[in-house]
């Protein structure tokens, strides 16, 4: 069983948007939250799973921290149909690397800020990414995609 792509999309419109999904449950609909928020990219030296938390193999190079990326309009983009996406509505730039790197191989979306949070979508990077000193790793606009299909 799918979902239809009016559902895909106000599903993601709910998550990464915080737009009310319209005539579902009473008549105020399916309500985002009272306060948007972030959800916080992340960045892994491993490979991540269905189990992984947001502090699983994450990166740890000098400066490093998870990036917030705002609940709305402004901070996500809808679009498309099978698949129905997400992705950054403005570049996500991390800390520039001090004197300890990393090599980081995947990414994860979440809603904490520090410690073990819940991951809401991971992946893979395109490829590998030597983090070194004066090195200031980045997606660029639409590149932090996240789907349903």
């Amino acid at each position: 069983m799918s979902l239809g792509d009016t559902s895909e999309s106000d599903i993601l419109k709910l998550l990464f948007q915080n737009t009310n999904w319209a005539n579902l449950g009473d008549a105020t609909g399916l309500r985002g939250s009272s306060t948007a928020g972030s959800f916080y990219i992340e960045l892994s030296t491993g490979t991540l799973t269905d189990t992984s938390t947001q502090s699983t193999t994450e990166a740890t190079y000098t400066n490093y921290a998870r990036v917030a990326v705002a609940r709305s309009s402004g901070g996500w983009t809808i679009s498309g149909t099978n698949p129905t996406q997400s992705a950054n509505a403005a570049a996500v730039t991390f800390p520039t690397c001090g004197v300890t790197g990393n090599t980081v191989t995947d990414f994860s979306v979440g809603r904490d800020s520090s410690s073990t949070g819940e991951v809401l979508w991971y992946g893979a990077l395109t490829s590998s990414l030597a983090i070194s000193n004066g090195i200031t790793p980045s997606f660029a606009i639409g590149a932090l995609v996240c789907n349903i299909d």
